[in-house]
């Protein structure tokens, strides 16, 4: 196992190019390399400002849609830089890819997935900051994410499965035990009884792009772009942060006046569903297996 699934849809550097040959000209001049093949998407750079954003999974396709059409509305009221997509590219199944895919800004910086909880309390207020802007009243026609910001009897099923299954408790040993009642603990939560908000859907550290100081620089990644209920994105107390940034981030959150005590019981939840997916699918190695695993010790160590 690995930090990414096998893909379905072939991506590779000639591609890329003759995408741009063929769709923005333009561009064909600039560099262009391989950044990263994350669990979706492919990511190449694209000279010193864009960066090429194209799915490497079918079930990606769709979500690529949701950041043409969303993420350039949203970006104007956000404290923190996103990628709104500046090109379109469209599906070229002459040229082998039947998929959307876009051309974004490029971020200079390092992940927050490669810093360690401790260092990321640095950017608990900025990140709360993005949260509460973000976290607005959506339309109506918002997209639709089947698996965040549901109510989290949606994952049940899943969750027990994979609680039952001893993957979980062989990573983290006997404390995994723990993650039943904390499972137990936010579905008996109020269930959220406000509008449905805007989320990121996927808050962790690997979708956070940081300054060589340590300050929030950018928020990348919305794919899972959705609407529904905010605990799933705020989970990321947890994802992100040890007890001290997390003390931070909730107080940040709470001084804004819209959190309540049910939303983090909720929030706890969202940290078993995707922590528990996240190591019950991977082996350790990789960073993304890292976050999850941490995840669920912070969870049970709160």
């Amino acid at each position: 196992m690995t930090d990414a699934p096998e893909p379905d849809l072939h991506v590779d550097v000639g591609l890329v190019a003759r995408l741009l040959e063929s769709q923005h000209p333009d561009l064909r001049d600039r560099p262009l390399s391989l950044v990263d093949n994350g669990w979706d998407n492919a990511i190449y750079r694209l000279g010193d400002d864009l960066s090429v954003r194209l799915p490497r999974r079918r079930v990606a396709a769709p979500l690529i849609l949701n950041e043409q059409r969303w993420l350039p509305a949203l970006a104007g009221g956000l404290p923190v830089a996103v990628p709104a997509p500046v090109r379109v590219g469209l599906p070229a199944p002459e040229l082998g890819y039947d998929a959307p895919w876009s051309i974004v800004p490029w971020f200079d910086g390092v992940n927050a997935a490669t810093r360690s909880p401790v260092e990321r309390a640095a950017f608990a207020p900025a990140l709360a900051a993005f949260v509460h802007a973000l976290h607005t009243p959506a339309p109506a026609n918002a997209p639709h994410n089947p698996f965040r910001g549901v109510p989290l009897a949606a994952r049940d099923g899943s969750v027990r499965e994979r609680l039952a299954r001893g993957r979980i408790e062989a990573v983290l040993g006997e404390g995994a035990a723990g993650l039943r009642s904390v499972w137990e603990d936010a579905l008996g939560a109020p269930a959220w009884s406000g509008p449905p908000v805007w989320l990121h859907g996927d808050l962790h550290p690997g979708n956070l792009v940081l300054e060589t100081s340590g300050a929030l620089a950018a928020v990348i990644d919305f794919g899972d772009l959705t609407a529904g209920d905010p605990a799933t994105d705020l989970a990321t107390a947890w994802l992100s942060f040890e007890a001290a940034g997390r003390a931070v981030f909730v107080r940040e959150l709470e001084h804004r006046g819209r959190v309540d005590a049910a939303s983090w019981r909720r929030a706890r939840g969202w940290v078993v569903v995707w922590g528990s997916a996240v190591v019950d699918a991977l082996d350790g190695a990789g960073p993304i297996a890292r976050l999850g695993r941490t995840a669920l010790e912070q969870v049970l160590a709160d």
